[in-house]
């Protein structure tokens, strides 16, 4: 039997890992091990409830305000004795995290096989995002199987290097995790938020300190702005995030600062709003799937299909810049509906077959799919 083992720790990772998993428990050639770090624990724990996954360790590796060495050496003390205990026959890594990038490592220091879910992304800025964009690449260098979600990833793989028939494009399993998101009920905790509200996240390394304060700036602009219209952020857990948030955004009567949603409760969130403002990776795929302008607080993206398509603007930083570009939005009902209007690139809802079916393939289990297999 097949022995794939996951290894994931913040809620991007889940929500995008989850019905990759969800695939591999369905097939009788695949025995799955699914280990947690304990990063964005309580995030992680609810949304896995939602889909049934139950993680068979926890390296429980959270304290508060970690550093990035903290993560990095603690997640690889705790990872290695169970790939030594558990000998998987791959381990499978998504994205960009520092969990993904030390789950590959460590796998590679013990001669294991890796797959990298999400494959390919890139900025071309090693500090932006950070450090996501240097833990892709690494995971790059070390993985044998690489499922691009689309083509400019793929190209930018072979790039650098690395052999065409490593390489699947998939599409980006987060649709798959949309399209289920989307039939369950709404939540009571969003029936009570009004249609077309400003939904905004913000909490990226890179943007700590005076950039989220000039982000706030800007929203507090908006907000003014435009008094009859409810702009909601879910501040994140983080500390240094939260510092600065609650303490420039208090007070107005049409911003709601909200804890933290679960994945339910955003996905609604998303489809209940009318733009999306975020510094977030996954909200840049997420949003589009349901006709939202997306305005991303960077300066670079590690997702240029996007920009390409015309579903998201890069906005960065610079206060006078995000409020001009949402002015713009949320008052030229032409300039809207172009960028609400164009199509989103990252998938159709199939992705994780594709890439359960291909890691059989390369095992040479047999696929039941096989047009499946691209």
């Amino acid at each position: 039997m097949l022995k794939i083992l996951t290894v994931f720790g913040t809620r991007p990772e889940a929500i995008k890992m989850a019905p990759v998993i969800n695939v591999l428990k369905k097939n009788n050639d695949i025995r799955t091990i699914n280990i947690v770090t304990g990063q964005h624990k309580q995030m992680v724990e609810t949304f896995l409830k939602y889909f049934n996954i139950d993680p068979d360790f926890d390296l429980d590796i959270m304290k508060e305000r970690q550093s990035l060495v903290d993560i990095t050496t603690r997640a690889m003390i705790k990872l290695d004795p169970i790939l030594k205990e558990e000998k998987p026959d791959m381990v499978l890594v998504q994205g960009d995290t520092t969990t993904a990038f030390i789950a590959a490592l460590t796998a590679f220091y013990n001669k294991i096989e890796i797959g990298h879910v999400e494959a390919g992304l890139r900025s071309w800025d090693k500090y932006q995002p950070f450090p996501e964009e240097i833990n892709r690449k690494l995971i790059g260098e070390t993985a044998d199987l690489h499922f691009a979600p689309t083509k400019t990833s793929k190209e930018n793989l072979l790039k650098e290097g690395v052999p065409e028939n490593d390489i699947y494009v998939t599409g980006n399993t987060v649709i798959d995790t949309l399209f289920e998101v989307v039939k369950f009920p709404e939540p009571l905790s969003v029936k009570s938020f009004p249609e077309g509200l400003i939904l905004i996240t913000a909490h990226r390394r890179e943007n700590w300190g005076e950039p989220l304060r000039n982000i706030t700036l800007a929203l507090k602009k908006l907000a003014l702005a435009f008094e009859d219209r409810t702009f909601v952020y879910p501040v994140h857990l983080n500390p240094v995030v939260r510092d600065v948030v609650f303490k420039e955004l208090s007070g107005l009567h049409n911003f709601i600062l909200t804890e933290p949603k679960d994945y339910i409760e955003f996905s609604h969130l998303i489809k209940k709003s009318s733009i999306v403002i975020t510094d977030s990776g996954g909200v840049q795929e997420e949003a589009p799937s349901f006709g939202k302008p997306v305005l991303v607080l960077r300066n670079t993206t590690e997702r240029p299909e996007a920009v390409e398509a015309g579903t998201v603007k890069l906005v960065g930083t610079d206060p006078d810049v995000i409020f001009n570009e949402a002015h713009r939005l949320l008052s030229d009902k032409s300039y809207y509906n172009k960028m609400a209007n164009a199509v989103n690139p990252y998938g159709d809802g199939k992705a994780s077959s594709r890439i359960v079916n291909n890691i059989l393939n390369h095992f040479k289990y047999p696929v039941k799919r096989s047009e499946w297999l691209i």
